[in-house]
């Protein structure tokens, strides 16, 4: 009895163990093991961006992640065995190529697509802008056109005595349709007038919010006469509060200036909280250029983190090193600058010997402005 009861049990174990490997593989007993693989395993994309996919297969439900912020992921099919995953990537404003990693998962197995993109490249240059060698052109106006963009360039509006006690009246680009700016025949006018009892001129700026750290600034230029004239071509730092960074401890580089009380004499200046006109001590650098009012001349700034020079058709003007010892009084230019061209009527310098109507209206005539930065 006790043998038979022996054998039934062993049976009945054997019966269960072969039901409890079977499954619905056709029971072989084995589980499907972890796996996810994609192809491509590599995607490129352009400066540009744009959209791009790869396909999933996965040994069960997957899923797809990313840490790096220019691409976005639209994932399909995660629940089954195969999928597709769309890789948007962003614009790349930068000229340095940059890599992304994109993880798969399912279960415990991982895999990995890599997507590439190029840097932005190089504008390309008109064979007639000389480059520097070591930079690249970033940013340039030929005024070529019949306006100013309205994306790059901004007018200053103020009334008389704004700053420096100058007389004029800044407008918005024309005041009764005489245009303070206007741009014809491949050069830019910045014209001074009298209307209505009024003066009016320009002040503009280059790319007023976002400017440049560094470079090479060219601007070639032909200067207005008369007394009572005060032309410049310079620099300003980029969303400074001037409530708690206040002129001249926010820095300033004069490229150009001059006075037509003292034609064709040309001048560079920075100024600081250290250097400036108010105590005497700014940093002027003046040359005779000879024509600077019949013709067109170019004026330059190299800024560096190491020094400020400026030239006139070539040859330097003004140097100005950097003392190294990080204060702000001495150097505060290690933050971007924007670029400004103004024709002013009197004030403390342009007025300091008067002023003379009768020249009226007067115009600086601007060839071209040109931005260049090393490259990277």
């Amino acid at each position: 009895m006790f043998k038979h009861i022996s054998i039934l049990i062993g049976s009945l174990a054997l019966a269960t163990g072969i039901w409890a490997c079977s499954d619905d593989n056709g029971g072989s007993g084995q589980q499907t093991p972890a796996s996810i693989a994609a192809s491509p395993e590599a995607l490129t994309f352009g400066a540009e961006g744009g959209t791009a996919s790869f396909s999933v297969k996965a040994g069960g439900e997957w899923d797809a992640a990313t840490s790096d912020a220019w691409i976005k992921l639209a994932k399909s099919g995660t629940l089954s065995t195969n999928g597709t995953v769309e890789v948007t990537a962003d614009a790349n404003s930068s000229r340095t190529a940059r890599t992304a990693s994109i993880t798969l998962l399912s279960g415990t197995a991982r895999a990995k697509v890599t997507v590439t993109q190029d840097g932005k490249a190089p504008e390309p240059v008109n064979p007639n802008i000389e480059v520097p060698e070591g930079y690249e052109l970033v940013w340039h106006d030929e005024f070529d056109g019949t306006s100013l963009p309205a994306s790059e360039w901004k007018h200053e509006v103020q009334g008389p005595g704004w700053v420096n006690n100058e007389l004029q009246t800044y407008v918005n680009g024309s005041v009764d349709g005489k245009p303070v700016t206007e741009v014809a025949d491949g050069k830019l006018s910045i014209n001074c007038f009298k209307h209505a009892g009024k003066i009016y001129s320009g002040r503009i700026y280059a790319m007023v919010n976002s400017g440049w750290k560094y470079g090479i600034f060219e601007a070639r230029l032909k200067l207005p006469k008369g007394k009572g004239t005060w032309p410049a071509f310079w620099m300003m730092p980029v969303n400074n509060d001037f409530a708690a960074n206040p002129w001249p401890r926010c820095g300033e580089i004069d490229i150009m200036e001059e006075v037509g009380y003292n034609p064709n004499y040309t001048s560079s200046s920075i100024h600081t909280e250290s250097y400036n006109h108010v105590m005497g001590t700014q940093k002027t650098a003046e040359r005779l250029t000879e024509g600077a009012q019949d013709d067109f001349h170019t004026y330059r700034l190299e800024w560096t983190e190491d020094y400020i020079r400026t030239y006139v058709d070539g040859q330097r003007l003004l140097s100005f090193p950097n003392d190294g010892k990080g204060n702000v009084a001495t150097w505060p230019f290690n933050r971007a600058f924007y670029l400004i061209l103004n024709l002013a009527w009197g004030g403390d310098w342009g007025g300091a010997q008067g002023v003379d109507e009768s020249c009226l209206p007067a115009t600086m005539e601007v060839d071209y402005v040109r931005v260049f930065q090393k490259i990277p």
